[in-house]
């Protein structure tokens, strides 16, 4: 990811803040299909090695589980909120349109798991991170068995060891107080919820 110096992130705990937000991210690998991308629920465990390891499941009739029996490497994207620029939110008018926007990007060497009840856990573990916060009374372990057999014999898990770590917030730093100032007024003003998102974040950048 090309990332200016303005624009990097290295702070640990902010990007794994991140990802955890934006945890619907995309699984691209590598192999003798070309290029293949999965768009899945990754979940974080930040203290497990230096950098965290990332978990997720997948189905086994995906064509990119090929890549992984291959031992290809995994590249995960996290997009965070974005937003177009215009020059007319500027102070300085004389330069051009541009976007905002945030993403975090994770690389490692995938894990395949293929143990039923290592599985089932990964599973139980994702209900209980998406759902029950949301105050879902459904669980996995109530589900009959006749039922969640057949679903782990069609899945795989994946647990991911991050080796390197990239964020880029790229929030107009570059610019001058009151030219962000102006961006900032006109997101807002836009109200939908991707420019309030950027606005937000903006509204953080140390002045």
């Amino acid at each position: 990811m090309y990332t200016p110096p303005a624009y990097a992130e290295h702070d640990r705990t902010r990007l794994h803040a991140c990802m955890r937000e934006w945890s619907f991210a995309t699984l691209v690998t590598h192999g003798s299909d070309g290029a293949q991308a999965t768009h899945l629920p990754f979940l974080l465990d930040s203290d497990d090695g230096q950098l965290g390891r990332l978990t997720t499941h997948l189905a086994r009739n995906n064509r990119q589980l090929l890549d992984l029996e291959e031992g290809a490497a995994a590249l995960v994207l996290f997009q965070g909120p974005h937003a177009f620029i215009s020059p007319s939110w500027y102070d300085n008018r004389n330069t051009f349109p541009t976007w905002n926007y945030t993403a975090v990007h994770a690389r490692g060497q995938p894990r395949l798991v293929t143990e039923p009840e290592a599985i089932r856990q990964v599973l139980v573990r994702t209900v209980r991170t998406y759902d029950t916060p949301l105050g879902g009374s459904w669980t996995f372990e109530g589900m009959p068995e006749s039922m969640t057999g057949p679903r782990l014999r069609a899945i795989v898990a994946l647990e991911i060891p991050i080796a390197s770590l990239e964020g880029k917030m790229k929030l107009n730093q570059d610019k001058s107080l009151a030219d962000r100032r102006g961006v900032i007024a006109a997101l807002e003003r836009q109200g939908d919820a991707q420019a309030l998102a950027v606005a937000r974040l903006m509204r953080d950048i140390p002045t």
